[in-house]
């Protein structure tokens, strides 16, 4: 049910746009109003997590680690896996922001038997992995539309991406990693059974969405014809706050345009902003150096305590007469 909800999620999406598009004329409206509106909803959106983040109390030392922590000078430590200083911690963050190392490791659990067998999951690892950098390739190949002229990047990367050369146009490895890891990660919450339990509307919802996204994309490029200088036009005048809708932009462009706003608008109030949530994590960003730094609440109150010293101030002669040994006589 959970993926029925999701999918009639998407459908709506859908249905709307093509109602408003081709039946209502909006055009105006979702080739504009929804982009900005959806932008704003996602810049304030993840300021406000983001602040809200920051300022959440975070008085322990609680970094996950794997590895040995620094000790005595003659046990090996671990600087990656349990960083002791900042080099350490920058370099940890990088492995896992950029590489998922942590999903390298051996998440995957099965009971055999009465036995508890722990194990890698690479096919996770490498569908996120695949997924995540395709993501970041198309963000970076579509700067072509809103930058004139051409960044000189832009060109590069869609040689590098298309350099297979398959087609006319050139198909982009990139769009296919993205729609197989996306497809990959879908399967795996319904076929799992401990996943799929687990799993809720959210969960598909933005995988459903981000399907849409990369189809709907890959339609326009070798399937429906688009008007590539009406569409440039069109994101040139958004990006100079003086939008304009060319004749030649139709209604696949304005489902694609739309399924991205609405993924824009969405992420703030997703999982998906674990993008941001990684940097602020206290058990990714500290350093794990409790062996060699006394670290002091700074919430704690001041406290009065009452010493040995004092309290044997206070009960010497007592203490003197029931013959209990004093430290000062």
């Amino acid at each position: 049910m959970n993926v029925f909800y999701s999918l009639i999620a998407v459908l709506i999406l859908l249905l709307l746009v093509c109602l408003g598009v081709g039946v209502g004329d909006m055009r105006f409206f979702f080739g504009a109003v929804a982009p900005y509106a959806a932008f704003a909803i996602f810049i304030g959106g993840i300021i406000y997590r983001v602040v809200k983040w920051a300022g959440s109390p975070a008085p322990f030392r609680i970094p996950t680690t794997c590895g040995q922590q620094k000790s005595l000078p003659w046990i090996k430590s671990n600087a990656f896996d349990n960083p002791h200083n900042t080099f350490g911690v920058l370099m940890r963050m990088a492995l896992e922001v950029l590489l998922f190392r942590s999903l390298f490791r051996n998440t995957k659990t099965d009971l055999k038997g009465q036995r508890i067998i722990y194990g890698g999951d690479k096919y996770l690892w490498a569908s996120g992995l695949a997924f995540h950098w395709s993501f970041l390739v198309i963000i970076l190949r579509h700067f072509r539309f809103f930058t004139e002229p051409v960044a000189p990047f832009v060109p590069l990367l869609q040689k590098l991406d298309g350099f297979l050369d398959l087609g006319v146009p050139a198909l982009y490895l990139t769009d296919v990693g993205i729609l197989a890891a996306v497809t990959y990660l879908f399967a795996r919450r319904i076929v799992i059974t401990q996943l799929r339990y687990i799993s809720l509307p959210a969960d598909y919802f933005s995988l459903l969405l981000i399907f849409a996204i990369a189809a709907s994309g890959v339609l326009m490029r070798h399937f429906f014809r688009v008007d590539l200088l009406g569409v440039k036009e069109l994101t040139i005048g958004l990006i100079n706050f003086n939008p304009k809708i060319p004749d030649g932009v139709g209604l696949p462009f304005f489902i694609h345009l739309f399924f991205v706003s609405a993924l824009l608008a969405y992420f703030p109030f997703s999982k998906m902003m674990h993008m941001a949530g990684i940097f602020l994590s206290p058990t990714r960003n500290l350093a794990n150096n409790n062996r060699m730094k006394r670290h002091v609440n700074p919430w704690n109150p001041q406290v009065k305590v009452h010493t040995y010293e004092e309290w044997e101030d206070e009960f010497r002669e007592l203490m003197r007469a029931a013959g209990l040994p004093l430290e000062k006589e």
